[in-house]
């Protein structure tokens, strides 16, 4: 599994190191309907490949038709992720892979009885035993779904490639990242290189009132009322709708929202305030965004089910 070169390291736990034979059986889980309920939906028909493992519509739907109430986040390098889930909550992947098959509104089914499920299935006892020395259960899809979700690593955008000289920027591209890391945009605070986020939770003035109410509803303080995980924006270009509940449609109107400023809210950070941009401003800054698109990534066969 190779890191490129400027990441941080990745934290991995001491009882799920990768090996060939994790991540084999990880990824027939991941494009295996069989954690779902009824068997009719798997994690790949929320995180698509060529959506960078997002998907392309405001909200998903789960088991029976079930509407999701967030829009499904990129696992682009999600491995890095300090916590998951946009409250933040869950400290490991491991964790997380318990959220998706048991709410209700997604796969809708039980980690122990998905277990017994595929320990019924001969080719995932032999895969189980090879991967982690036993029988298929909970233990063994959470870890092994995990040490796939690891290796969804995207560091060969365009933009990469003009960090080490080998690509070179148009001349929009070239002012739309200086934008971008500049004080008067400040894009760069909240998502800087080379991660395109800090993982940190803001609220960007979406909306002045929340159906959602974000990290809030971790912790129950009112200073969290509202707040977000920041995403990452490697492959932003493909991983729209965007924001937690994919109202905004197209990157031109993610930057136009933070060039108006949006609305007021009790939490909104302070970085969020009217830009003014002209309109080549504007598309100077999105043409920025698409050089984080890693096309050898998007279409990495070992990450597709073929």
């Amino acid at each position: 599994m190779a890191i490129p070169d400027g990441f941080p390291n990745m934290e991995i736990p001491l009882d799920n190191a990768f090996t060939i034979e994790r991540w084999v059986l990880g990824k027939k889980l991941f494009y295996d309907p069989v954690l779902s309920l009824d068997s009719s939906i798997s994690c790949a028909t929320c995180h698509k490949l060529e959506f960078a493992f997002s998907d392309n519509v405001p909200k998903s739907f789960g088991v029976n038709h079930a509407p999701g109430t967030r829009n499904a986040p990129t696992l682009t390098n999600t491995g890095f992720q300090p916590y998951y889930t946009k409250e933040g909550g869950i400290s490991t992947l491991e964790q997380q892979v318990l959220i998706p098959i048991q709410e209700h509104n997604e796969m809708n089914f039980n980690i122990l009885l998905a277990g017994e499920r595929i320990a019924k299935n001969e080719k995932y006892k032999t895969m189980s035993n090879k991967a982690y020395s036993k029988e298929p259960d909970y233990y063994v899809i959470t870890r092994a779904l995990a040490c796939f979700e690891r290796t969804i690593i995207s560091g060969d955008s365009k933009y990469d490639g003009y960090l080490k000289n080998t690509l070179n920027f148009s001349q929009s591209e070239a002012n739309g990242m200086n934008l971008f890391f500049s004080e008067e945009t400040n894009c760069f605070k909240c998502h800087p290189a080379p991660m395109f986020t800090n993982y940190d939770f803001e609220n960007n003035g979406l909306y002045q009132n929340y159906a959602d109410e974000g990290k809030y509803r971790l912790t129950l303080d009112s200073v969290d009322l509202a707040l977000f995980k920041i995403p990452t924006l490697r492959n932003v270009a493909n991983s729209g709708p965007y924001m937690h509940d994919g109202s905004i449609e197209t990157l031109y109107e993610v930057v136009n929202h933070y060039n108006t400023g949006g609305y007021s809210h009790s939490n909104k950070s302070n970085l969020i305030k009217t830009l003014n941009l002209t309109e080549t401003q504007i598309t100077d800054l999105v043409n920025f965004l698409k050089t984080l698109t890693d096309n050898t990534f998007l279409n990495n066969k070992n990450l597709s089910n073929e």
